[in-house]
């Protein structure tokens, strides 16, 4: 995997891309005096889809109740 500075990265952006579509291969974005990896562009064909969350999965574990005397003025709403 390829290591780029920010700066380096910022300067090359286009290339880098066409780079990257080319041989595939992820680039890693170091920062900072140490040049820490603090993050990656990695192909879209390399991301993996986030599968879907049910819907209802707290259902019976949780609970919400608005009594009918719930009353709130603009002053008491902007006061929170």
């Amino acid at each position: 995997m390829k290591t780029m500075t920010v700066g380096e990265l910022k300067a090359q952006f286009s290339e880098v891309l066409g780079q990257m579509i080319k041989s595939g291969e992820p680039v890693a974005i170091s920062y900072g005096k140490k040049k820490e990896k603090i993050a990656a562009i990695v192909p879209y064909s390399q991301v993996k889809p986030q599968a879907e969350r049910p819907m209802g999965v707290m259902k019976g574990h949780a609970r919400c109740v608005i009594h009918d005397d719930f009353a709130l003025d603009d002053n008491e709403m902007l006061g929170a």
